[in-house]
């Protein structure tokens, strides 16, 4: 049995969890709690921590009965093969969700994405994610000349950005 990502209809996480439990599928939620404002009120909330998703542990003979569960579209798939995701990520996350209340989602950086300072006397600036004898760095391209240049920033100051976002397209 391996984990796979069931990708489900919009807002309808909790409802596909709670039906794959009736059919006795092992699934995983995560959820966060996020303080929601509504003009009469303000309430804390649990909402899924990935939209759109819920984590089921199956032998992929039997996703069928998986899919066939109110909401749920399909498995998430690459090259028309559905994506194992590893146990330990999912013991992983399942831990940090038992043990902190703090959790928030995060981009999903790697090394080459196209990412933008978010804070500071350098917000606005652009430039490509590099590590460096584990530092993470910023990489500035001059195009003209074929030259870059980078310097150290943390993380937690840069979001990533698409392509089609950067003025410099």
């Amino acid at each position: 049995m391996y984990w796979y990502a069931l990708y489900t209809r919009s807002r309808h996480e909790k409802k596909v969890y709670d039906q794959l439990v009736e059919k006795n599928v092992k699934a995983f939620l995560p959820l966060t709690r996020e303080l929601r404002q509504w003009k009469d009120r303000r309430q804390w909330v649990e909402v899924p921590l990935f939209n759109g998703y819920v984590f089921i542990n199956i032998e992929l003979k039997y996703k069928l009965d998986a899919l066939q569960t109110q909401g749920a579209v399909r498995l998430v798939s690459f090259g028309g093969e559905p994506t194992m995701i590893p146990d330990w990520q999912i013991e992983q996350l399942q831990r940090v969700i038992s043990n902190t209340d703090t959790l928030e989602l995060e981009d999903y950086l790697k090394v080459g994405d196209l990412v933008e300072i978010t804070d500071g006397p350098l917000t606005g600036v652009q430039g490509y994610l590099r590590e460096k004898r584990g530092e993470t760095r910023l990489a500035v391209m001059v195009d003209g000349v074929y030259q870059s240049a980078s310097f150290i920033v943390e993380r937690e100051l840069v979001k990533k950005i698409e392509a089609s976002e950067s003025p410099q397209t």
